[in-house]
C-alpha cells in the first residue's frame, strides 16, 4: 500500500478518505483560534464528538486554541491526554481530559458568557436525561443505518432512527425552537453535530428525508442549522461527504466507532 494512502482506503486511491483540515466557515474559526492559549481543543474536523465541544466553546465565547490532529496517526500530544488516542481531547494548562459530554460539563463549570445548563436542578437533570437518550439511542443507530449494506437493514434502522428522534422531540418544549425553548442549551449542542450530518451524510448516502414541513422537528432542525456557533464550526458539504464514504461502504480500518457498531458493543 502506498504510504500516501490512509489505511481505510484499502490501497485504492480512488476511495475517498477523511479530511485533515476544516473548510468553509469552520476553517475561518480555526484560523481565528490558532494562537497560543492555555485552553486547547485537540480535534479532527470531520468528527461529530469534537464538533459538540467546539460548538460549546464558540457558544460560550470562551478563549481557546483549536489544534487539528490526525487522530489515525495518534500523535504523542494526543496520547499524553487520552491513552486511547481518541478525540476530542482538552488540555487546560497542565491538565487534560477527554470524552465529549464530560468536556461539555467541564466547560460549563468554567463559566463563560453563556450557560448551556440551566440553574434549576430539575431542568438540569431533565437535560442530562435526554442527553443520555441521544448518546444511547440516537447516535448508535445513526451509525448502524449508515454502515448497513442491505436494503432491508437500512429500512429497519431508518425506522428506528425516526422513532428515537420522535421520542426526543416529545420531551422538548412544545414551542421551541430549541429543546428548552428560545435559547440553545446543552441538549441542542449534544445532538447538533448529528442534525448537521443527517443533511450532509445520511441524505446523500441513504436518502434521509427532509423534516416534515411545519413540524416541531423541522423547527428544531432549522434553529440548530441557523445558530452562529453551529455555522461557524461546520465545514463545507464536501468534507462530510468525502469523510463519511468509508462508513457508508462499511470499510475496514474506518474507526473504532465502526468496529464497535459492527460488533454490537457500545460506542468507544
Amino acid at each position: 500500500m502506498s504510504s500516501s494512502l490512509d489505511p481505510n482506503q484499502g490501497g485504492d486511491e480512488k476511495k475517498k478518505t477523511y479530511h485533515k483540515q476544516a473548510t468553509g466557515l469552520a476553517r475561518k474559526t480555526v484560523q481565528a483560534h490558532s494562537t497560543e492559549s492555555s485552553l486547547k481543543l485537540y480535534g479532527s474536523c470531520f468528527c461529530p464528538f469534537v464538533h459538540r465541544v467546539w460548538i460549546s466553546l464558540e457558544h460560550k465565547q470562551l478563549q481557546y486554541e483549536y489544534v487539528e490532529v490526525d487522530v489515525y496517526r495518534k500523535p504523542k500530544l494526543l496520547l499524553d491526554i487520552n491513552p486511547r488516542g481518541l478525540v476530542p481531547a482538552l488540555r487546560h494548562g497542565d491538565w487534560g481530559c477527554y470524552e465529549s459530554t464530560v468536556l461539555m460539563e467541564y466547560l460549563e463549570d468554567l463559566g463563560g458568557d453563556v450557560a448551556l445548563l440551566p440553574k434549576d436542578p430539575k431542568v438540569r437533570a431533565h437535560s442530562r436525561l435526554w442527553s443520555d437518550h441521544i448518546n444511547r439511542h440516537i447516535i448508535p443507530v445513526f451509525y448502524r443505518y449508515l454502515q448497513a449494506q442491505e436494503a432491508k437493514d437500512q429500512a429497519s434502522f431508518a425506522k428506528e432512527l425516526t422513532e428515537q428522534i420522535a421520542t426526543l422531540v416529545t420531551a422538548a418544549d412544545e414551542t421551541g425552537p430549541f429543546f428548552l425553548g428560545e435559547d440553545m442549551t446543552f441538549v441542542d449542542v449534544q445532538i447538533a453535530p448529528w442534525v448537521i450530518r443527517l443533511e450532509k451524510v445520511l441524505k446523500p448516502y441513504r436518502g434521509w428525508p427532509e423534516p416534515d414541513p411545519g413540524s416541531r422537528w423541522e423547527k428544531w432542525v432549522r434553529a440548530i442549522e441557523g445558530n452562529e456557533a453551529v455555522k461557524n464550526t461546520t465545514s463545507d458539504d464536501q468534507l462530510y461527504f468525502d469523510s463519511y464514504e468509508r462508513y457508508a461502504e462499511n470499510r475496514p480500518n474506518t474507526s473504532q466507532v465502526r468496529e464497535a457498531i459492527n460488533s454490537g458493543r457500545g460506542l468507544p
